[in-house]
C-alpha cells in the first residue's frame, strides 16, 4: 500500500497488492511510486498520482497477458517494451501513456539497458485535436455556466438575507420564517439543517423544520447556503473561460485577496489571484494576476459573485481550522462510504460535508446536464489564450506558439488577410526602394524637366488624385513610372546619391529612415543598371555643374517643398 498526502491535506492510497504481477514486480513499482509521492518526490498533486497510477495498471494487465511475464523490472526485455508501444493508440492518450511509464520505470537503476535504449527510440508527436471554439460555440458555453452561476447566486443569496434578518432579530422566532432563519443558522454553522438519527441510522430532518423548510431535500435544506458539485464545476469552466486557466489550477485556485483603491470617491475592488502550475520548471511555479470588478461583464465581477455563493462553505472551514485554502467549495449530496474514500471519483479533499476543488469528470458532467459535447476545459482555455488574450497562459512563448496557436484553423483563417496585407505593404515597399523610371538615350520632348529626372505626366501622378497635378517630392521622381532619365540627368542623380550618402553619416538613423533612405537605395539600383555601371556614374559626377550642384542642395533642404 502506497498513501499519497499532499500539502492542504489532500488524500489517496493505492494498492499494489491488487496489481496481476509477480510480488517482486509489485514491490519494485510500489517502491517507485512512494518515492515519487513522497514530499519533494516531483508528485504534488493526487491528480499527478491518480493518472499514473492508471497507466501502470493497464501496463500491469498487458505484462500479466504474456506468456511468460517476468518476475521483476530486470528481466523486463526490449522486446516486451515494444509490444507495449504497439498496443498504444496513437493520440495523445497513448503518447503519455509511453512517455510516463518509461520515465517511471527509468528510476529503478536495474532496469536492463536494451530496454532503456528501447525507451530512447523517438516518438512522432501527437497532433493536439482540440480546436478553439467557434464564437458561437464559445457564447454558448459561457452563458450555460453564467446561468448556472446566476441561479445559485439568486438562491443562495435570498437564504443569505433571510439568515441576515433571522440573526438580527428582524423575524419573529415564531413563525414559520422564523424556524427557517433557526434551521439557516444551524446549517451555516454546521453544514447540516437540524436533524436526527431514526432507527435504522439514517439522518432526518426534525419534523418542524422539515414543515417550514418544505422538504427534507437538497433544494429544501443545505442548497439554500451552498453549491453543488456540479454548480461547481461551472464556476470553474467560467473561470477557465475568462481567464484562460490551466484546469488544475482553476480546480485548485486559492481565495484572492483584495485591495482597493485610497480615498474616498469609490474605488472598484481589485483581486489578487495566486496561480500555480506545478509543471512548469523550477522558479516558474507560481505567477499572480490582477483582476478589478468594474462591472457585469468584468472578470473581477466573476470573482466577487464565486466569493458571494462559496461564502458559507469557506465560512465552515475557516472555523473548523483545516489548513487549507480554496477558492472552489462545494457541498456534498451523499456522505461517501468508507470503503469508497479516495476512489477515482472522489475528489482530492474533503472537510466535513465539504468538497474543495473539482475534478475534468465533474467539468464533463456539468457539460451533458447543459446540453453541451463534453468537457469544454481544453477547448476553453485554448480559445482564451488563442484568440482573445493572445498570449501564453501560464506556459511559455513557445509552447503556446508552438501547441496551441500553429495548429488552429481560426488563427490560420485569420491569418491570411494579415499576410495578403503585409505582403501587399511589402510590395509597395519594394516599389518605392526600386528604381522605377525609365531610362531613355536622350531627353524626351514631351518630358517637362524636374529637379532630377524629365516628367512625361506631370497631371496623372500616381502619388496624388488624377488631373490634380504631382504633389510629391522631387526624391520620389526615381519611384515614378512617368519619370524619364536621360544621360544628361546622370550628373545630377549622381551628384544626389553622393550627397545622401554624407547625410546618412550626418543624421540620427530615425531621420535618415524614410525618404533619404529609399531615395538613396533607388540610385543604388540605378547605378547598379546594365547600360550604366560605376564607370559612366564615376564619369558623370565628375561633369557635374555648379547648377547641378545648386539643384540639389535645394532639393535636400526642403527649398522646393514650398
Amino acid at each position: 500500500m502506497v498513501r499519497h498526502l499532499v500539502k492542504g491535506g489532500g488524500e489517496k492510497s493505492y494498492d499494489f497488492g491488487a496489481l496481476p504481477l509477480a510480488p517482486a514486480m509489485r514491490r519494485s513499482l510500489a517502491v517507485l511510486f512512494a518515492q515519487k509521492c513522497a514530499p519533494g518526490g516531483g508528485w504534488d498533486s493526487v491528480e499527478t498520482s491518480k493518472a499514473t497510477w492508471e497507466m501502470l495498471r493497464r501496463f500491469a494487465q498487458f505484462v500479466a497477458s504474456q506468456e511468460s511475464p517476468p518476475r521483476d523490472i530486470p528481466q523486463l526485455s526490449a522486446a516486451l517494451w515494444s509490444a507495449w508501444k504497439l498496443r498504444r493508440s496513437p493520440n495523445r492518450i497513448g503518447y503519455r501513456e509511453l512517455t510516463d511509464v518509461a520515465g517511471f520505470l527509468k528510476l529503478d537503476a536495474r532496469l536492463p539497458m536494451p530496454v532503456r535504449e528501447a525507451m530512447a527510440a523517438r516518438l512522432p508527436r501527437v497532433k493536439v485535436q482540440e480546436k478553439a471554439f467557434t464564437p458561437a460555440e464559445f457564447q454558448a458555453v459561457r452563458a450555460a455556466a453564467r446561468s448556472t452561476l446566476r441561479s445559485a447566486l439568486l438562491r443562495i443569496r435570498h437564504n443569505a438575507e433571510l439568515l441576515t434578518a433571522w440573526r438580527t432579530g428582524k423575524v419573529d422566532a415564531a413563525t414559520p420564517q422564523g424556524l427557517v432563519g433557526e434551521a439557516l443558522d444551524e446549517l451555516a454553522r454546521t453544514g447540516h439543517v437540524p436533524r436526527y438519527e431514526d432507527e435504522s441510522g439514517k439522518m432526518r430532518v426534525i419534523n418542524r423544520y422539515r414543515l417550514a423548510l418544505g422538504g427534507e431535500g437538497a433544494e429544501a435544506t443545505w442548497k439554500r447556503l451552498y453549491l453543488t458539485r456540479v454548480e461547481a464545476a461551472a464556476l470553474v469552466v467560467l473561470l477557465v473561460s475568462e481567464l484562460g486557466l490551466n484546469a488544475t489550477t482553476a480546480f485548485e485556485l486559492a481565495v484572492p485577496t483584495t485591495t482597493s483603491g485610497s480615498g474616498s470617491a469609490p474605488t472598484p475592488v481589485v483581486y489578487r489571484l495566486t496561480l500555480e502550475k506545478r509543471r512548469r520548471g523550477s522558479g516558474h511555479h507560481f505567477e499572480s494576476r490582477n483582476l478589478a470588478d468594474v462591472g457585469a461583464s468584468s472578470a473581477g465581477r466573476l470573482i466577487t459573485e464565486i466569493l458571494e455563493v462559496t461564502e458559507f462553505a469557506r465560512a465552515f472551514i475557516a472555523a473548523s481550522d483545516a489548513e487549507v485554502d480554496r477558492l472552489i467549495v462545494w457541498h456534498e449530496s451523499l456522505p461517501l462510504p468508507p470503503a469508497q474514500q479516495g476512489t477515482a471519483r472522489a475528489v482530492p479533499l474533503r472537510v466535513g460535508p465539504f468538497g474543495l476543488g473539482v475534478t475534468s469528470d465533474d467539468c464533463r458532467e456539468w457539460a451533458v446536464r447543459a446540453g453541451l459535447p463534453g468537457s469544454p476545459l481544453r477547448r476553453g482555455r485554448k480559445t482564451v489564450n488563442v484568440l482573445h488574450r493572445r498570449e501564453p497562459g501560464q506556459n511559455s512563448q513557445d509552447t503556446h506558439d508552438r501547441v496551441y496557436v500553429m495548429g488552429e484553423p481560426q488563427v490560420h483563417e485569420a491569418a491570411i488577410d494579415v499576410i495578403a496585407e503585409g505582403a501587399q505593404e511589402a510590395a509597395d515597399a519594394a516599389r518605392l526602394t526600386v528604381f522605377a523610371a525609365r531610362l531613355t538615350e536622350k531627353a524626351a520632348g514631351d518630358a517637362q524637366e524636374t529637379a532630377t529626372t524629365g516628367c512625361s505626366d506631370y497631371m496623372d501622378s500616381p502619388f496624388g488624385e488624377s488631373g490634380m497635378g504631382c504633389r510629391a517630392s522631387f526624391l520620389l521622381c526615381t519611384a515614378c513610372p512617368n519619370a524619364r532619365v536621360a544621360p544628361a540627368h546622370y550628373p545630377r542623380l549622381a551628384l544626389l546619391h553622393q550627397a545622401l550618402g554624407n547625410l546618412r553619416g550626418a543624421l540620427d538613423p530615425a531621420e535618415w529612415r524614410g525618404p533619404f533612405a529609399d531615395a538613396h537605395a533607388r540610385l543604388e539600383d540605378l547605378k547598379r543598371h546594365p547600360r550604366i555601371g560605376d564607370e559612366v556614374w564615376r564619369a558623370a559626377l565628375a561633369t557635374a555643374s555648379d547648377l547641378d550642384r545648386q539643384m540639389i542642395d535645394h532639393l535636400l533642404n526642403g527649398h522646393f517643398d514650398q
